[in-house]
């Protein structure tokens, strides 16, 4: 009898959940996705995030490298943060990603729907 081999998970794609499975974060490189934003339109557009967790989820974004943030002179002085190279990689990840939660988990069409009229 053949022996069996034991399974093992891709190191990389645990490297990317151990950032993405962090809840908001896939959120935040989504909405980024659509250009820079500020802090405050950001907290704006994911809803019930506070603001220290969108703080300390913005920092390790940052730490990570895929997003940076952009300090532009005043007065009055601008904070904005965008996708770097790197972020901008995950872009079609998260348009599939999008797409099959549309297709096969149940009420995230409606869910869409009401982010987008929000």
């Amino acid at each position: 009898m053949p022996e069996h081999e034991a399974r093992a998970c891709d190191g990389a794609l645990v490297k990317a959940f151990e950032v993405l499975g962090k809840r908001w974060n896939g959120m935040i490189l989504s909405v980024l996705a659509g250009g820079p934003a500020a802090f405050s339109e950001l907290r704006r557009a994911l809803g019930t995030i506070s603001d220290s967790m969108l703080s300390e989820r913005l920092g390790e974004l940052a730490a990570a490298g895929l997003i940076e943030r952009r300090v532009a002179p005043g007065p009055p002085v601008s904070v904005s943060y965008g996708l770097t190279d790197s972020g901008r990689g995950l872009e079609p990840a998260l348009e599939l990603l999008g797409r099959w939660a549309r297709s096969s988990l149940s009420g995230a069409a409606e869910a869409d729907g009401a982010a987008q009229r929000a």
